[in-house]
């Protein structure tokens, strides 16, 4: 069975963000459970989780359906070692908030070496903040997201997603998100049937469909090999549809949270209601 959702709003509260998912009869859903742009927020009130868990059960969402995104401000590679140990602490702190809320996911990006070291050593590091965030909670899985390659972050090669899971000590508890707007724009193809089985072929012998738990849904308004991250609406940009068409075919993604991160909201509950229809098409 294929989760489809968006990344919804959470203002207002996260269990908000719950009500908004079931309006675009959404079967997955993403959100950020704080600010994304704020180092701090105010601790999770018993009441907040409370009515979470509460919209959850009422709309028939798992953990399994949900995929929580941390903030765009944590770099786990980070050269600077005061800095490094900030993002560390903010990620523990996300992390956390993902285990009080009975949430099983948190996606990642997963840093960048900001021209001051090199690939292998960013890697390392970020392996490293992974084992430290694993080792101060529980129940919840790193999931990395494959990055577009714009500036010094890391991650947009499959190779450095492996590289970073053979650092991680607890290989059940880390995993991947591909988002499919930078694949496309870090230079793997997915404008054919042939280049998306090509793709995933090589995803599987580098990284391992067993560590594939999530996916975000974008078509892209960049090029390919651009190394520039632009979403567009599915079937808008450079992508085009062939490729959700096929990945709402293949067995190989179900049951994780695909979810839609495209530029137009108004038009979420349309592109939800597509995907599922291609499902059976």
């Amino acid at each position: 069975m294929k989760f489809i959702g968006a990344h919804v709003s959470a203002a207002g509260g996260v269990d908000k963000a719950v009500i908004r998912a079931h309006e675009l009869a959404a079967t997955a859903f993403a959100l950020f459970t704080k600010n994304q742009r704020q180092w701090h927020a105010a601790p999770l009130t018993t009441e907040v989780i409370a009515a979470f868990r509460a919209a959850c059960e009422k709309y028939h969402f798992t953990s399994q359906q949900i995929l929580p995104h941390d903030s765009y401000l944590i770099n786990l590679g980070h050269p600077v070692t005061e800095a490094l140990e900030k993002s560390r602490a903010a990620f523990i702190d996300e992390m956390s908030r993902c285990q009080q809320l009975g949430l099983s996911l948190l996606n990642f990006h997963p840093g960048s070496h900001l021209q001051q070291i090199d690939e292998h050593t960013c890697l390392q590091r970020i392996a490293a903040s992974i084992n430290l965030a694993l080792e101060n909670t529980t129940g919840v899985t790193a999931v990395i997201e494959n990055t577009a390659g714009q500036g010094s972050n890391l991650g947009f090669r499959f190779e450095h997603l492996a590289a970073i899971i053979d650092g991680v000590d607890d290989k059940s508890r880390v995993g991947v998100c591909i988002d499919t707007c930078h694949a496309f724009a870090s230079g793997y193809d997915l404008r054919s049937e042939k280049d998306c089985e090509e793709t995933f072929a090589e995803f599987d012998r580098i990284v391992g469909f067993n560590y594939l738990r999530g996916m975000h849904l974008n078509d892209a308004k960049s090029e390919f090999n651009s190394r520039v991250d632009r979403h567009n609406s599915l079937g808008e940009g450079n992508i085009g549809q062939t490729a959700f068409r096929w990945i709402m075919k293949n067995p190989r993604f179900d049951g994780i949270p695909l979810i839609l991160e495209t530029i137009d909201p108004t038009i979420w509950k349309d592109e939800i209601a597509w995907l599922k229809s291609e499902q059976h098409a």
